[in-house]
Formats: C-alpha cells, structure tokens, sequence
C-alpha cells in the first residue's frame, strides 16, 4: 500500500506560504468529499522577521601542531519566518579572522564551517556570535600514528587544592618506535609534560596529578582530547536525585519535597531519602524496586562525602506506560491530553506462515487528537504543546501541525482513529455529529447481558470486557462481542457512530503466555495471533457478514478514553440495521450513540507550529541506542511528513508552539481544535526489534522490521539531514 494515500483528503492540501507584511491572507477552498462540503481557510499571519541563533560550537582538535589544520563550525538558526542573510564573524584572540555569509528561509538551520591554521605556538581563544571556545597550538605535534583516548579526570568535583588525576591512554598504531612529549593543560596552562615512548603496536596509560584553588570550572586538554572538573565549596558536594522507569516524581530529601531531576550542593555529612514505593500517572502504576546503587529500600540514609548521583528505578505493575504522552498548557501549568499515536508502534505482529515465520504490520503513525477547549489556553502568542516520553521507548516524530475547526453551534466535531487496514479517505475526516445522537434501541454482549445502560451515556460507566490472551486456545478465541440494534435507519442519508472506549493490552507476561502457543507448533498459514477488531452486519438471510476490511473497526486507544466516529455509510445491505463489533483484546465502552444528521459545512484553519524545540525532561538509565536527534531547535523536521524524523528517548521532551493570532469563529459557530501527528515508536523489550535507532521506518515499508529489498530513503536530501540532526550517539554500556 502507498503510504502517502494514508492521509486524508484534507491533509494533502499543502499551504503555500504567502509573503505579505500588513495583511492576513486567507485561501478558502472547497472541494467535496463523499458529498460533503468542507471549507479550508489556510492562515498565514503576518511573517516574523527572520532572526538568527547561533549554537553548537565546535573546535577540532583542541591541541594541534604548527601549521595543522583546526576545523571550527557552528550552527546558524533562523528562527524567524522571512528568509534572511546572516554573516558569522569567526574571532581569534580578539581579531576577526574569517567571514562567512549564509542565506537561511524560515526556521532553516546550516552548518558552517571554518578551517584555521596557525603558525604560532600558544593558546588561542576562539568567538563566534557570543560562543567561545579554545584550542592549542604546540611546536611538537603528536605523530600521526599516535592515538590518544580513555580521557579520565577523578575526581570529577573536589574542593580547593584537593588532588585531581587525570589520565589518557596512548597507543602507537605505526611500524616503528617512536616517543612524544603529551602536555596536561588546566585553563591553558601547562601542568605537566611526559615524554612517552612506545614501540610498534604498543600502548600505556600516562597520568599525572594537578591542584586547583578556584572555586568553578576547569577545562582540561591532553593530546587533543578536552575534558573538565569542578572546584566547589569546601564543606559540601553535588547529590543528584533522578528517577527511571516512571518518569518525573516528588521525593523528600531531609523532610523537604522536591521534584526530579534534582541536582544541588548539599553539606557532607548524613541525609535521609525518600521517594515514594507506588507512582501513579494518568494511565499506570509503577512501583520502586531498587536504587542504582543497588539498596532495595525506598528510604534510605547517605553518607555525602562526595559527589553522588542515585537513580530511583520503576516497574510498572498495572496500565498503560506506552506511546509518548501530550501536554497541553491550560494557562496555568501543563495537563495530561492523553497518549500519541499508539498505532505507530513499530514490531507489531500480524500473522504467522506455516513454517512459522512471522509477518509484521506496517502500522500507521498517523494520530488524530481533540483537544480540550476548555483547557487549551495561548501563552505569549502561542498554543504551548508538549510530547514528553515517558517510558522506555525510541519515538520517530515526523510531523505535526494544529486543524482548528470551526462548526456551527448545534453540532459536535470528531474525527476518526488511524489504522492500516481502513480506507484511507476514511482517516483523519472531520465529522459533524449531532449534540443529541440516537441511542440504540438494544445492546447486548457475548454473554448475552443487557449493556445498554452502560453505553447511552458518556458518564464513566464502562462495560465489562475479557482479553482475548486468556482463550482456552490459539484456535479457540473467545471473542469480546457487542451486539447493537441501531432501530429503523432505511430513510437515513447517512449513518455515524459515536464511540468512546478504550483498549487495554493486558499484563506483558500474559501476553507472552500467549504468544507462546503459536511458536510451540505449526499454525496455519495467515494465523493472527493478535487479530484486529471487525464488525458485521446481517444479510438478506439473517447471518452475520463481516463488512469490507477497508472499513472496519479501528483499535481505540490505550492510555485515555477518546471519542471518535466510526463512519457506516453504505455498509448495511439490508433494511436490518443490526450491528456487531468484535474485539480480542479488552474494550470496555463508555458511550455509543448514532448520529443520522447530515454533514454541515466547517471551517478549517491549519496551523504549522512556529518554533519545535527538543530537549531532556528527565534522567534515564535506558539501554537504547543509536544515534538520535540532537538537542535544540528540529522545527524544520516536524513541518513536513518526509520521512525525517525527531528521534527521541526516554526522558527526552518535544515543545511545540503553534501561533494563537487567529481570528474568533464567525458568528453562530463553535471552535475545536485537533492535533494532527505523525508518530512511530518501539519499546523495550519487543524481541521483534533491536532497542536501538535503526533500522529507520518510513512511509513506504510494507511492514517493520522491513524485507531486505526495502530501504529508508538514503539520498543526498535524507542523507543531508542524518548528517546534520541525529549527531547525539548513544553507544551501549561497556
């Protein structure tokens, strides 16, 4: 399947930046869509004049010989909209040595680089745009088969004229023996030299020991390789407090609360800890289980003596910790608006061929989310938006953009769920429903119970439901089946149902019981372990039809219940209007209602965010790997789905801004707003996947982990942005 026909119809029209200084201009287009009329109004606000950050600076090697090349570059934002020329001054000790001039659109960010030479030895300080760097020039420098690592500084915090050793490890990769003085550099200045000689093949560890009586930072270079320390108080050192597993959490430190991460200087000496043995966030429970340092005791008294980090590490025992998590700025702090997209998680098993090989969903990041008006509130000019993740899980963010609906007054709006198997021009639609739906004239499950109660009203009262993991067998499942009778519909144009449920996956080692019944013998080809939901409908004769794949029941969410609508044009072939929805896995459903009314006519304004910024949230001890997106400003990689992706961690945060300067509704219409976002993720522990960033998804695959005629897309374009953006290497813990 193309994955660029998995978007709706609205969302492929593209806006067309329009430059204008002193007006709003406004396209409205109206095109219709199975009969309905919808009208895009595609905001552009007055252009912010282009604005440069310089970030990022970088001087390699940090110790080089006379007349050996140094390489110094930065990175240059323009966080503004106009495009604009920046010209980076590139300052050594004081002179301008170099000038550069750059050309950026709108929230476009480059590379510069600059290569210096210098015939003096010494040390040189190094400016571009308020940064500043250092590198040292030496009249010996290192042979080139001299490889220096292992840069060891301890300790890393110590008080005034406390010894530091600082030590490197240096190999001759040559055929022959050679020797070299290596210099230890404190701020510049030359503690030491040792003269190292060392045959063909040969390596050693050199070290020496040097005093410092400021309080502060001291950078340390030996053999090109930089590293620093810090002098703090006499008296006192740095406790760091963070937690894994459950994100953020208040503790007490001596009878105070605070909030991880926490990171202060405290005095030596006793402390008392405490953090608390059960978290609870809006989808799960997690429990403490143990220290990084391995105490299993959740309060706990530390002797200070140096500097200490301890990491709070959680399991979760009940709900839902997948998918990253929305927050959205309510105009006093930041509120939980559900999960993102757990339809984008990537290793999802479809079904099994008979020699036991297992097929894989593509799965469809797509994920379409109704914002609370009553909570979402502009900041200085902006709707605030955050996607933290939470748990141990590698997400792929590859666009997101805010639809703001304007409807008339005695109308709701919804839209759908994204799924793989549902007709694209299904996904993503806004829907018109009545604010007084129908309600069905019976409900009734596979135990044949009276759950109509349960479903007319949307008042928290859900149905009991069972996972289908505890079937009898692999070939027996027990199916969740609610069965509706809708009433008399044949004078119906059209038909809607008004859902609001939500899904829950059961216990992980339940599932992997399950999983096991397929693997311990052959299966038939196609045997979907996991099947997705399906509806039917009754034919001419009475017996339950399935309705067409490409319109079936989508998965409901996993972290918050979420209405949605679920489109039945055309798929009665009767004047019985029976209808049941099947479910493997547990479902309970708060409301359902059906909606006959036609389609209205709604406005739709598309914002781009203005300004995406990526960042760390929190601590984690995470054993993920790869080289994810660095931080800083990534506005550029979420305007577009192109397959270039944000690529985030535990404890990693996304904010997003989108511009608030948008005229109120015309009169007699209701405002709502949709978060539309395109969003993959893999978690830990899914044998179907390594826990590390690539292999990359895009759109194209037909499934993940993909075939080996499959690729991600490396040209020059995408080649260009792995280069630029994911230079944060994690590497695996030796």
């Amino acid at each position: 399947m193309n994955a660029f026909k998995l978007r709706s119809a609205f969302t492929k029209l593209r806006s067309t930046r329009i430059v204008d200084l002193t007006i709003v201009a406004m396209i409205i287009v109206a095109i219709a869509i199975g009969g309905y009329n919808y009208y895009f109004v595609t905001l552009h606000p007055p252009l912010k004049k282009a604005e440069f950050q310089v970030t990022n600076l970088t001087v390699y090697p940090a110790e080089a010989g006379v007349g050996q090349p140094i390489l110094i570059s930065v990175n240059v934002t323009n966080v503004g909209e106009e495009e604009g020329n920046y010209s980076v001054k590139l300052t050594i000790n004081g002179m301008v040595k170099d000038t550069k001039t750059v050309q950026l659109l709108g929230n476009e960010s480059r590379i510069v680089e600059f290569l210096v030479t210098e015939i003096n030895e010494g040390s040189y300080s190094v400016k571009i745009g308020g940064l500043n760097g250092t590198f040292i020039i030496t009249d010996v420098p290192p042979p080139s088969t001299f490889i220096v690592s292992d840069l060891n500084i301890s300790p890393y915090e110590a008080w005034a004229n406390e010894t530091i050793k600082i030590s490197v490890k240096v190999s001759n990769i040559g055929n022959e023996t050679l020797s070299y003085p290596l210099a230890f550099r404190v701020n510049d200045v030359v503690k030491e030299t040792k003269t190292i000689q060392l045959s063909a093949g040969e390596n050693t560890t050199v070290e020496t020991a040097v005093t410092e009586s400021s309080e502060g930072t001291h950078s340390v270079i030996a053999g090109g390789l930089t590293g620093t320390f810090k002098i703090v108080p006499t008296g006192k050192h740095t406790l760091t407090v963070a937690a894994s597993g459950a994100g953020a959490l208040s503790f007490t430190l001596d009878g105070v609360s605070y909030s991880t991460p926490y990171s202060e200087l405290l005095d030596v000496g006793r402390h008392t800890i405490t953090v608390p043995v059960d978290v609870e966030t809006e989808t799960a429970v997690f429990k403490f289980m143990y220290w990084s340092d391995g105490v299993t005791s959740s309060t706990r008294t530390i002797d200070l003596q140096g500097r200490m980090i301890l990491v709070a590490q959680y399991q979760l025992i009940s709900g839902y910790a997948s998918c990253p998590s929305l927050f959205v700025w309510n105009g006093i702090s930041y509120v939980y608006a559900g999960d993102v997209s757990s339809r984008g998680y990537l290793g999802y098993l479809n079904y099994l061929k008979e020699d036991g090989w297992p097929v894989f969903w593509r799965n469809y990041p797509w994920d379409y989310i109704k914002l609370d008006r009553s909570q979402l509130r502009p900041r200085n000019g902006y709707y605030d938006l955050i996607i933290t993740e939470r748990y141990d899980e590698i997400f792929y963010l590859d666009a997101a953009y805010v639809l703001v609906v304007d409807h008339p007054s005695d109308v709701n709006v919804y839209t759908t769920m994204g799924e793989q198997y549902i007709d694209p021009k299904f996904m993503g639609k806004i829907y018109t429903v009545s604010k007084n739906p129908l309600t069905p004239i019976s409900a009734v499950n596979e135990k044949g119970e009276d759950v109509l109660p349960q479903i007319s009203k949307l008042d928290g009262i859900f149905t009991t439901a069972h996972n289908g993991i505890y079937s009898p067998s692999w070939d027996n499942i027990e199916w969740n089946r609610l069965e509706l009778n809708l009433g008399d519909l044949s004078n119906a144009k059209e038909i809607k149902l008004l859902v609001n449920g939500i899904l829950d996956w059961g216990p992980d080692e339940d599932q992997g019981k399950w999983y096991d019944r397929f693997w311990a013998q052959p299966v038939p080809n196609g045997t979907q372990p996991i099947p997705p939901p399906y509806m039917e409908v009754k034919d001419a004769r009475g017996t339950w039809v399935r309705v067409p794949e490409s319109r079936q029941f989508p998965m409901l969410p996993d972290a918050k219940p979420r209405t949605i609508v679920v489109d039945l044009t055309g798929l009665f072939p009767t004047n019985d209007y029976s209808l049941r929805i099947n479910n493997f896995w547990e479902v309970p459903f708060d409301y359902i209602g059906v909606d006959i009314t036609p389609q209205k006519d709604v406005i739709i304004q598309r914002i781009d965010p203005a300004n995406v910024y990526l960042y760390q949230a929190f601590y984690t001890n995470s054993t993920s790997t790869g080289n994810f997106t660095r931080y800083g400003d990534v506005t550029p990689l979420v305007l577009n789905a192109d397959d270039k992706f944000v690529i985030g961690r535990q404890g990693d945060k996304v904010a997003l801004k989108f511009p608030a300067n948008i005229a109120p509704p015309p009169e007699n219409m209701e405002r709502d707003f949709f978060l539309y976002v395109s969003l993959w993720f893999k978690e830990e522990g899914n044998p179907s996947v390594e826990f590390t960033v690539d292999p990359l998804p895009f759109y194209d695959m037909s499934a993940y982990p993909y075939l080996p005629t499959e690729s991600y897309p490396y040209d020059e374009d995408h080649l260009k942005y792995l280069r630029e953006y994911n230079t944060r290497e994690i590497a695996p813990a030796s």
